[in-house]
């Protein structure tokens, strides 16, 4: 039978195996061990390997380096000398004379009062100076009858530090005469706090002269009140011209040189670009 063929194949497979294996184990073991004095020594042999001749170096010849001339900064100029500030000592104040002169003049709204306080309190401003505070600055003014001041109103300025120190002045002016006209006196006043301009002296002689006409527009109409009659005269017509001053005040004191020459400066800054 198949079956018991191939366990008897089996069998006799692995007995054949044991006994070959028995059989190696039995000549290992029957070998003899090494003898250590029948050993070789180990010899070594060094042998020097011939010298190569030595290639002489070759020569270097020396590289030229060009040597460029060193140039010396040039010795800087010295700073130029601060710009000193420009300065312009205040004006006196004026003299109780002066006081007592415009304490008594009425025409053009008390011109000469108006003047002397605006010095007075320019006088008491100290040295202007060049630089951020310089400036002008604009007062509304109002003088009650026995000299007080009532009301002091700034319209505009330029400078801080000139508002500041014109305030200032104002607060600690002197005792003032009445006004000219024993009424209260307003008006509007420009203080210059200039290095270079201390205001400008008015001129005196031609007061007793009336106003110029101010202008007034004939076709203006607020829109509720009864509209404005009709113009009489025809629109071509040529306007008044104001007369020349050709009269001098007799009661006007003599103008000073600064005067006469800020004046003739304001006229020919108005009437010189006509001509141009």
């Amino acid at each position: 039978m198949p079956t018991v063929r191939s366990r008897l194949l089996l069998a006799l497979a692995l007995s054949l195996g044991a006994h070959a294996g028995l059989l190696a184990m039995g000549q290992f073991r029957a070998l003899p061990p090494p003898d250590p004095a029948a050993e070789k020594p180990l010899r070594v042999e060094i042998s020097l390997a011939p010298a190569q001749p030595v290639k002489p170096a070759r020569a270097v010849t020396p590289t030229r380096v060009e040597k460029k001339p060193v140039r010396v900064p040039k010795a800087l100029p010295p700073p130029a000398p601060e710009k000193a500030a420009a300065t312009m000592a205040a004006p006196p104040a004026p003299t109780a004379e002066e006081w007592a002169l415009a304490s008594t003049y009425t025409l053009k709204n008390s011109k000469r009062y108006r003047y002397a306080w605006g010095q007075q309190v320019r006088s008491m401003m100290g040295t202007a100076v060049e630089g951020e505070r310089q400036g002008l600055v604009r007062f509304r003014v109002e003088i009650a009858p026995d000299g007080t001041l009532a009301r002091v109103d700034v319209l505009w300025s330029t400078s801080d530090a000139a508002e500041k120190l014109a305030l200032q002045a104002i607060r600690a002016m002197p005792p003032l005469p009445p006004t000219p006209t024993g009424k209260p006196l307003v008006f509007e006043k420009t203080i210059s706090f200039m290095p270079f301009e201390t205001g400008w002296p008015p001129v005196y002689k031609y007061d007793c002269q009336p106003d110029p006409p101010s202008f007034s527009n004939r076709f203006a109409w607020n829109g509720s009140s009864s509209p404005p009659a009709p113009p009489t005269a025809p629109d071509d017509a040529p306007a008044p011209r104001a007369s020349a001053p050709s009269a001098e005040c007799p009661d006007a004191a003599p103008d000073s040189i600064e005067a006469e020459e800020k004046d003739m400066e304001r006229q020919f800054k108005e009437w010189g670009s006509l001509g141009k």
